[in-house]
């Protein structure tokens, strides 16, 4: 009895190690169509992190691997820094030609958003996009017929929407200002 209550124990423990975000190698081939890999000058967001170029990292990716990718697809990182003040914790960032910011936590990839570009921001070698036909600037009805489109009812902070259950963004007038991925750093 006692050997069968610790085999439950260590086998529970053990599935509570698994966070859920990262599919194991395994999962990743089963039962799909693998992605394309993108061009190299193309950086491809996606629900559950993002490709550049050949590469591509799901979210929990070392910090290091992802900027070093997307510095060679977009060109080299505009700005980091970081907020201590998150409400998922400390997130360190880095932004990169295009409109692109990659959030990490503890040296791993955790989000991203794609935004208008910020004054200053110098144009980017390659090309920035979503995968799907909703991309930054896309109109509102455009947007709006996607599917997995759903308003997000309430927002605090603006005209925001999901497409699907992994990728958000935001409407401003009649245009797709924003869109993200991932733990992000908005205060409701």
């Amino acid at each position: 009895m006692r050997f069968a209550l610790l085999t439950i124990t260590a086998a529970l423990a053990l599935a509570g190690c698994d966070s859920g975000e990262v599919p194991s190698p395994a999962e990743r081939q089963q039962g799909g169509v693998a992605e394309q890999p993108v061009p190299a000058n193309v950086t491809e967001l996606r629900g559950d992190g993002l490709a550049a170029g050949a590469e591509a990292f799901f979210f929990a990716a070392g910090q290091t691997e992802v900027e070093a990718a997307l510095g060679r697809t977009l060109g080299a990182s505009l700005r980091t820094g970081s907020n201590d003040e998150c409400g998922a914790g400390p997130i360190t960032f880095t932004d990169f030609p295009g409109g692109l910011t990659a959030h990490f936590q503890e040296d791993r990839l955790v989000g991203w958003n794609w935004h208008l570009a910020q004054d200053g921001d110098l144009p980017g070698n390659g090309t920035v996009k979503l995968a799907g036909d909703v991309q930054l600037g896309t109109g509102r009805s455009m947007a709006e017929a996607a599917p997995g489109f759903t308003p997000v009812e309430g927002s605090t902070l603006g005209e925001e929407f999901a497409l699907g259950d992994r990728i958000g963004g935001f409407i401003e007038g009649d245009k797709v200002t924003m869109l993200y991925a991932g733990t992000q750093c908005f205060f409701r």
